[in-house]
C-alpha cells in the first residue's frame, strides 16, 4: 500500500510500504475513507518530537471501514464505519479505568503516527479496537466527525473542561488555529459572557468571528493585554486558553488572566517556557495542561447528530489520500493558503490488500 512516511527531520515522502495485518486478537485493520493532517505532524516534522523514529507512518485522525478483525473483537464487525481516534485506550490499566486514556500504560495512548504507524495511508492497523474506536451513524459524513478524532475532543477537554469555562465569563483565546477555533466553537456550549480570539494573523481571526468569537484582536502590536483589561475592568479573563505552544503564547495568557482565573495550556510545546512565578504565586492562578483523553468523544458526536455542533467549516481544503505531499505543503504554509483543516479523501486502490479485504466481506 501507499502511506506518508517521516524519514527524519523535514524529510517525508508518500511511498510503497509492506501492507498493515493482524498482530494481535485486540486489533483490527481499517480501510481509510478519510484522514487528515494535525499540527502536532508539522511539530514531528520540525523535530520538536523525538519519539517519532524515521520510517514512521504519520497521522492520528481517520475515518475508516473495518475489513479485518482479530478474534479477540467483540462490537466490531467487518463492513462497520468507524472513527479512529488520535487515543487509543487498552480499557484495563489504571488510568484507562479512570478515563485518562491518554495517559494509558496498557499500550494505548497517543500511539498512532507516535509509536506505531499512522492513519495517513490506505489501510492501517488499529490496537484495542474495541474500547478505541467509534461506530459512526449512518447519517453522519466523513467530514462531520473526522474531526473528533483530535481537534474537537483536545479543545473541549484539555481547554474548556481544564480551564472550566462558566456561563458568564471572559475566555481569551490565544491562537485562532484549528485548535483556538475549536476552543471557540465548544467554549460557546457554556455561554461565557465574552469569547475574545487573539492571532496574529487577519485572515484567522475572520475564521473565528464565523466560528462564534465576540471580540478578535491581532496581537501585531501587543496591545492584546490592555484590550483585554478594558474590556474586563482591568481585571482580566476568567479563562485564558493557550493554543499555539510557543513560549510567547504561553506567558502572554498568563498576563491575560485574572487573580483567582485558570490557565488551560493545550499547544505542543517544542521549546521551554518561562513559568513566571514571581508574579503569579500571589494572584491565585490556576495552569493547567494535559494530553486529550477523548472522553468526551460520544457526547461531541452525540451533539453533532443533533445539530448543535457543525464541524465541517474546518475543511478548507481537500485532497485525494494520494496527493498527501500536496495537502501537506498547503497545510504548511497557511498564512498563504488560508488553510485550516485539510482533508484526505481516499479512492478505490487496486492493490493486493483490497483483494483480501474483498474476500473478508464477501464480496
Amino acid at each position: 500500500m501507499k502511506a506518508l512516511v517521516y524519514h527524519g527531520p523535514g524529510e517525508r515522502a508518500w511511498e510503497e510500504v509492506p501492507d498493515p495485518a493482524v498482530e494481535q486478537p485486540t486489533d483490527v485493520v481499517v480501510r481509510i475513507d478519510s484522514s487528515t493532517i494535525c499540527g502536532t505532524d508539522l511539530h514531528i516534522l520540525k523535530g520538536d518530537v523525538p519519539e517519532v523514529k524515521p520510517g514512521t507512518i504519520l497521522g492520528h485522525e481517520a475515518v475508516g471501514t473495518v475489513v479485518e478483525k482479530g478474534t479477540g473483537i467483540g462490537t466490531l464487525e467487518l463492513g462497520d464505519r468507524v472513527l479512529v481516534s488520535c487515543i487509543t485506550s487498552c480499557g484495563r490499566c489504571r488510568f484507562c479505568k479512570e478515563r485518562r486514556y491518554g495517559l494509558c500504560t496498557g499500550g494505548g495512548g497517543w500511539i498512532f503516527g507516535h509509536l506505531i504507524h499512522g492513519l495517513q495511508a490506505e489501510y492501517a492497523r488499529v490496537p484495542f479496537a474495541d474500547t478505541s474506536v467509534y461506530k459512526i451513524p449512518e447519517e453522519l459524513s466523513d467530514e462531520q466527525v473526522l474531526f473528533l478524532a483530535d481537534i474537537l475532543p483536545t479543545a473541549y477537554e484539555v481547554g474548556v473542561l481544564a480551564g472550566r469555562v462558566e456561563p458568564g465569563d471572559t475566555v481569551a483565546i490565544v491562537g485562532a488555529g484549528p485548535i483556538g477555533l475549536a476552543a471557540v466553537l465548544t467554549a460557546k456550549l457554556y455561554t461565557p459572557a465574552h469569547i475574545v480570539a487573539i492571532d496574529l494573523d487577519d485572515s484567522r481571526l475572520e475564521h473565528a468571528r464565523a466560528f462564534g468569537a465576540d471580540v478578535t484582536i491581532n496581537n501585531g502590536s501587543g496591545i492584546a493585554v490592555a484590550a483585554v483589561m478594558e474590556l474586563t475592568g482591568d481585571l482580566g479573563a476568567d479563562v485564558a486558553i493557550e493554543a499555539v505552544g510557543t513560549p510567547e503564547t504561553f506567558e502572554l495568557c498568563t498576563e491575560l488572566i485574572r487573580p483567582g482565573g485558570r490557565v488551560a495550556n493545550v499547544g505542543v510545546h517544542g521549546h521551554s517556557a518561562t513559568l513566571h512565578l514571581e508574579t503569579l504565586w500571589i494572584r491565585d492562578v490556576t495552569i493547567t495542561t494535559g494530553l486529550v483523553d477523548t472522553f468526551t468523544t460520544p457526547q461531541l458526536m452525540k451533539l453533532i447528530a443533533e445539530g448543535r455542533l457543525d464541524p465541517t467549516a474546518f475543511a478548507t481544503h481537500r485532497f485525494p489520500l494520494r496527493d498527501t505531499m500536496a495537502a501537506y505543503d498547503a497545510f504548511g504554509d497557511a498564512a498563504r493558503t488560508h488553510a485550516l483543516k485539510v482533508v484526505l479523501e481516499a479512492e478505490p486502490v487496486g492493490h493486493e490488500l483490497m483483494e483480501r479485504e474483498q474476500a473478508a466481506v464477501g464480496v
